[in-house]
């Protein structure tokens, strides 16, 4: 038994006049009523309660001890009010990052509906795809695409998007289409690179149910999204990107999809945030907005996991 529980049941003992009368209202056992109150006095080296065979009643002692208990437990009373209506209606800053493209498709249409459910949280929104020191930086949580490394902040997955490779159609008209791994590696691509290893991120392929990475040349590096789209656009090389920025260029036949059969592993997405015992109430209601944000729309539905990562970058 805790302290504050060891309060609790001597208030309840002072207030009853009885230890039975306490363990039948706590439902506890009368030995177990009587052990903590032993190992109580024995803890303030005092005797706080005059017994009888019928009544108890507090020593002066024990009258002091039991004003201070009413007064602390009705601070802890008062404290586990407002954490409850806290809960409920969170308030203060909160800073998050976002993955430009993710928050342009699922985030920025319905952010209305977020500051209309928590009139009292105000957003502090950052954007980009490098990585984000969230304890340094005071960062709350970001949302990224990508595969999170392993470290000691945590990755709740919350979609899997499905992902194509592509080029322009002026690309494809002058290189042509490849129609095998190997006829692929004759092409150009535009590379991006990682912010966490400051690498070009290979190209993958699901063939007969394995996973295959290319590797290709390319004239053009970018570390952003919209400049890899943009790239491609001009017909610099070949790309492989969510398919959810891209729909309508698909559809009007500015970007062309390559080696259609054999497609990479969709890309998780992720809100990646610090480790905490508990978590404060605006983090965790900006995260289940986010959650239900892409659980709703078909094209982002993927398990939910929480997952060890090492880095807020993609």
């Amino acid at each position: 038994m805790d302290r504050i529980d060891a309060m609790h049941l001597f208030t309840r003992i002072v207030e009853l006049g009885s230890l039975t009368a306490a363990a039948e209202e706590l439902d506890l056992s009368r030995s177990n009523v009587s052990y903590a109150l032993q190992g109580l006095e024995k803890r303030l080296r005092v005797r706080l309660l005059n017994r009888s065979t019928r009544h108890v009643s507090p020593t002066s002692e024990g009258h002091t001890y039991y004003e201070r208990c009413r007064r602390v437990l009705a601070e802890v009373e008062h404290a586990e009010s407002m954490l409850s209506e806290a809960a409920s209606n969170p308030q203060g800053r909160l800073r998050v990052d976002l993955q430009a493209g993710l928050a342009a498709a699922f985030v920025y249409p319905h952010l209305n509906d977020f500051c209309t459910r928590y009139p009292g949280i105000d957003l502090v929104i950052g954007t980009g795809d490098r990585l984000v020191d969230l304890v340094r930086e005071g960062v709350d949580c970001v949302l990224r695409g990508g595969m999170p490394r392993e470290s000691g902040l945590v990755a709740r997955r919350i979609a899997l998007l499905p992902t194509f490779t592509c080029g322009s159609r002026h690309y494809i008209a002058v290189n042509g289409k490849p129609k095998t791994l190997e006829q692929l590696r004759e092409h150009q691509a535009v590379n991006f690179l990682s912010s966490a290893t400051g690498r070009s991120s290979p190209f993958e392929f699901m063939v007969d149910g394995k996973l295959h990475s290319v590797t290709l040349r390319g004239r053009v590096s970018v570390t952003t999204a919209e400049a890899y789209r943009a790239c491609c656009l001009q017909g610099l090389g070949l790309i492989q990107t969510p398919r959810f920025g891209v729909e309508d260029l698909v559809a009007s036949g500015d970007l062309v999809e390559v080696l259609g059969a054999y497609r990479p592993p969709p890309m998780p997405v992720s809100v990646i945030f610090a480790q905490q015992r508990q978590m404060t109430p605006k983090v965790r209601v900006f995260i289940d907005w986010i959650v239900e944000r892409f659980q709703t729309l078909p094209v982002a539905r993927g398990k939910s996991r929480s997952v060890r990562a090492a880095s807020a970058g993609s």
